[in-house]
């Protein structure tokens, strides 16, 4: 049996516009369940020992931000816990995909679900004969919003077969934080681009060409 594993995360809401989160995305993390990420996940755990972070379920916004319990955390400490998550995702032999959508004045929660589900199946759709060489595809989602478990149910039962929705505890799986990593970079890069950091991101990421050269572009060959 061949099966390929689908982490799911999101970066939004179907709120009202909001200039502060102007965009909505799904970032999609692939892994084949014949590759052995064991010695990976090892080497991760052991790294995130030896910072101070035992055990601990990596999400990247607060880390960025200082949020919660990373408030009296210095940058670097910050830094060295997302660092040590982009050498583990770096080396993986994983796939992933991220589409989003511009929020704009007056696009309401239909066309947002309309848009995103458009895109995820035209993702899909080109990359059939990847898809369909597996026997079975899971799809792993926490099922923090209604609206995007609805989209990768209606999407994914329609165009493949033997497709599985398993609702994710984050802390459990390391890569479903590779793709709340993954959706956060992508949310820097959009928001990069259009010259609308906050000055917390600013602050972690220090600048455009550093953000772009340890943590872009070490991932764009995996790229579906």
């Amino acid at each position: 049996m061949k099966e390929l594993s689908i982490f799911v995360d999101e970066s939004g809401d179907f709120g009202e516009f909001d200039s502060r989160a102007p965009f909505y995305i799904l970032s999609l993390v692939l892994h084949d369940q014949k590759v052995d990420i064991k010695d990976d996940l090892t080497l991760l755990e052991s790294e995130m020992r030896n910072i101070g972070w035992p055990d601990h379920c990596i999400h990247a916004g607060p880390i960025i931000r200082a949020e919660y319990e990373y408030k009296e955390c210095s940058l670097h400490e910050r830094q060295q816990i997302i660092r040590r998550l982009m050498t583990f995702t770096r080396k993986l032999d994983i796939r992933y995909k991220s589409i989003y959508v511009e929020k704009k004045k007056g696009l309401d929660e239909i066309e947002l679900t309309g848009k995103l589900s458009r895109q995820l199946a035209d993702l899909v759709r080109q990359n059939t004969n990847f898809f369909t060489e597996y026997d079975i595809v899971k799809v792993y989602y926490d099922n923090g919003q209604t609206q995007v478990t609805k989209i990768l149910v209606s999407v994914f039962t329609t165009l493949l077969n033997n497709v599985k929705f398993i609702k994710v505890i984050p802390s459990d799986y390391r890569l479903f934080q590779v793709a709340d990593l993954i959706c956060t970079l992508k949310l820097t890069e959009l928001k990069l681009e259009r010259h609308i950091l906050s000055k917390s991101e600013q602050y972690f990421f220090q600048d455009d060409r550093t953000f772009r050269k340890n943590y872009l572009k070490p991932l764009d060959k995996k790229q579906l």
